[in-house]
């Protein structure tokens, strides 16, 4: 599981009372490959944790992520192995989501930031749900994150959203101290908390 994973694609499925996502890992000819993990995300849980297990039967869990607080847009999350030994973390910056949704994302050696790649669609999306009758036509944008460094400015990791009815997407790992555990519950979180 800790091997390095520099491409994979999380699928997201919504049932009634959870949100589901499979991660997958990139074939060689690129396309989707073998289940890496799956994970569940339920509703309106008041302390939000997602458990990832080694197949979709949840045979074992394999690593999970964990609100430090409920009901909370400023909250940390911690991402655990599958002993509970911490990985890393990562937050929402509230204030600088206002305008362009802001992630911190942390683990051993490495701080990143992530922010909305296109500012343009990043206020469209905001300003669309306040337009008087086009509000309420739902209309999938297409956004994407970049996560840098935030002491050299490298690209760290990439998650891009795929046009399709069920949200898709795919994550590339570009820099080798970001633990995959941690990068897929990152790109599940871009999913399951983005609007919050």
């Amino acid at each position: 599981m800790t091997a390095p994973v520099n491409r994979f694609f999380v699928r997201q499925k919504i049932t009634m009372m959870v949100n589901r996502y499979d991660v997958l890992g990139a074939g060689p000819d690129g396309a989707e490959g073998p289940m890496l993990a799956f994970a569940q995300q339920k509703r309106m849980a008041f302390k939000e944790q997602v458990t990832f297990y080694a197949d979709g039967a949840k045979s074992r869990p394999v690593f999970s992520f964990k609100a430090r607080q409920g009901l909370d847009v400023r909250a940390e999350h911690d991402v655990f192995d599958e002993h509970g030994k911490p990985l890393g973390y990562f937050r929402k910056d509230f204030t600088a989501s206002l305008l362009r949704s802001t992630w911190h994302l942390s683990g051993p050696g490495l701080e990143a930031i992530g922010r909305e790649r296109r500012p343009t669609i990043a206020i469209l999306r905001r300003v669309w749900g306040y337009l008087p009758i086009i509000g309420n036509i739902w209309v999938p944008f297409v956004f994407h994150f970049d996560f840098v460094d935030t002491t050299t400015g490298a690209l760290v990791m990439t998650s891009e959203r795929k046009k399709s009815i069920r949200d898709r997407y795919t994550i590339t790992v570009l820099d080798p101290r970001l633990d995959f555990r941690v990068a897929a519950s990152m790109a599940v979180a871009l999913d399951a908390l983005q609007s919050r």
